[in-house]
């Protein structure tokens, strides 16, 4: 909460039940002005938002009360008076929690050289669209990069999330209820980016980045910002009908597909359940990765990390061109690849590094990399990164990674972290119980995530010496790190 949201809400849960003592020091008129002024200084300043209207009645029936107090009012606690201090505490248990759970919160500032631009490319493929129902469609993307700016003194600030991802995430919260305007509060965010600034004159490595399923595409601002800010270009993938939502050059909207939700997972059961299975029964590693490894060659999630895969193939293949010509001329470093992403995203991102040499490096932070990685090794060096699950929560990766990699890999795990910790969940609804993150600190958390997939991709992509990612787990008790060469852990 901002702080004269925080002095409305202490004036309202306070004065009720201390207002006599109060006026004894204070004049009635006088303090009236007082908490009118605060209220305005808020709505001046901080703007009012619907989380707060609540208080604002409060306020105004707080108000009234001391318009109404004289030096002959009654003193007793009668049934009228003990009824309105019950009802008031009622309505201050929502009048507490609404702008708690929902704030207008702070992102973490880019502490890299450059302040960061985005810019949304559209990208036509001559791929058939597996999702629609309609052959003759062609798959469609629309990309946002971030890059590395020094000029945003002609560009506007980016708003949080664009309205259809605002939109499809009521929709998906809050059962359809809710009106959109009910995230207009975001407009107060300050997202450190800025849209269309100039991109630095020089080139950048680039860094493919790939969502969770059914997430909002750019709802990473805390982990893109910073990175970008250390001096890379990051193509923002946004996988059409199985991110939240998609806005087109020509107004046109795709949202999530909830229909081929149901029918690509009907029979995902039959392949989960042996995988189940296999972790509950007391069975050797040998054992439980024969019925892994066949299980998961059909299940629909290896489908999706593959169809991902080849989205990110296809923009890499456009890389070439914008490099010549369009905003992106002559910034593209396009010896230094990487591919980076999250959940689903992050399988998707261990498969195209598996698949397409053009990758140097790549990163996947919490997600399960179905299919043949079992079967096979990375070329190139990897940096996987755990939340810290429960022990009973089957550890798939144990047996996707078997094989790891003949140049480094590290296996890292953030503790007490949840799976939503890599986003800006934990910043939009800082309650744990609620947004399912861990107990981490949201801000420790992103920073730590931050500081060793920044040191990973300068290691291996920038070929820069001087740092390393286990620097970064030697800093933080919160970091394990176990770390590979040629499948071999070195001490």
């Amino acid at each position: 909460m901002r702080i004269l949201e925080i002095v409305l809400l202490l004036l309202v849960t306070v004065l009720p039940f201390i207002k006599r003592p109060v006026l004894k020091f204070i004049k009635k008129k006088p303090l009236i002005i007082g908490i009118l002024s605060v209220f305005a200084l808020h709505l001046i300043l901080e703007g009012w938002r619907w989380q707060m209207v609540l208080i604002y009645v409060l306020l105004a029936i707080v108000i009234w009360r001391l318009s109404m107090l004289t030096e002959q009012s009654s003193h007793k606690l009668t049934l009228k008076r003990g009824l309105g201090y019950f009802l008031l505490l009622i309505l201050l248990l929502p009048s507490w929690a609404l702008p708690n759970i929902l704030p207008v919160f702070n992102l973490p500032t880019p502490t890299g050289n450059y302040q960061v631009g985005t810019h949304v490319l559209h990208v036509k493929t001559d791929m058939e669209e597996p999702i629609t129902k309609d052959a003759n469609d062609k798959r469609e993307l629309v990309v946002k990069v971030w890059y590395p700016t020094s000029n945003t003194s002609t560009s506007q600030q980016e708003p949080y999330l664009d309205e259809v991802n605002r939109t499809s995430f009521i929709t998906k919260y809050g059962g359809g209820l809710l009106p959109p305007s009910t995230m207009d509060y975001l407009d107060r965010i300050d997202t450190n980016v800025y849209r269309d600034a100039t991109i630095a004159a020089e080139a950048f490595p680039v860094l493919l980045f790939s969502h969770g399923y059914g997430s909002n595409a750019s709802g990473y601002y805390a982990l893109l910002t910073e990175i970008a800010s250390h001096g890379y270009i990051i193509i923002n993938m946004n996988h059409t009908y199985e991110s939240l939502g998609a806005t087109f050059p020509d107004g046109s909207v795709k949202l999530f597909d909830y229909d081929f939700q149901g029918s690509d997972g009907a029979n995902a059961m039959q392949y989960i359940t042996p995988i189940q299975e296999a972790f509950s029964k007391d069975l050797s590693y040998e054992e439980r990765h024969a019925i892994l490894r066949v299980a998961s060659k059909e299940y629909n999630v290896t489908h999706m990390v593959k169809r991902w895969a080849k989205d990110m193939s296809f923009v890499m293949d456009q890389l070439e061109g914008w490099n010549e010509r369009g905003f992106l001329k002559d910034r593209l470093d396009l010896e230094k690849i990487g591919v980076f992403g999250h959940s689903r995203g992050g399988g998707a991102a261990g498969q195209v590094a598996l698949k397409d040499a053009r990758i140097k490096a790549a990163a996947n932070i919490d997600g399960v990399q179905w299919g043949e990685m079992m079967d096979t090794i990375y070329s190139q060096p990897f940096l996987y990164i755990s939340a810290d699950w429960p022990a009973e929560h089957p550890d798939i990766n144990a047996h996707v990674y078997k094989h790891k990699s003949t140049d480094f890999f590290y296996r890292s795990k953030l503790l007490t972290a949840g799976h939503p910790n890599f986003m800006d969940i934990p910043f939009m609804i800082p309650v744990p119980s609620l947004a399912q993150t861990g107990t981490i600190d949201a801000e420790l958390g992103i920073a730590i995530t931050n500081q060793l997939v920044i040191s990973f991709f300068n290691k291996h992509l920038k070929m820069d010496a001087t740092t390393d990612p286990t620097t970064v787990s030697d800093a933080y008790e919160l970091l394990e790190m176990k770390v590979y060469k040629g499948g071999v852990e070195r001490p």
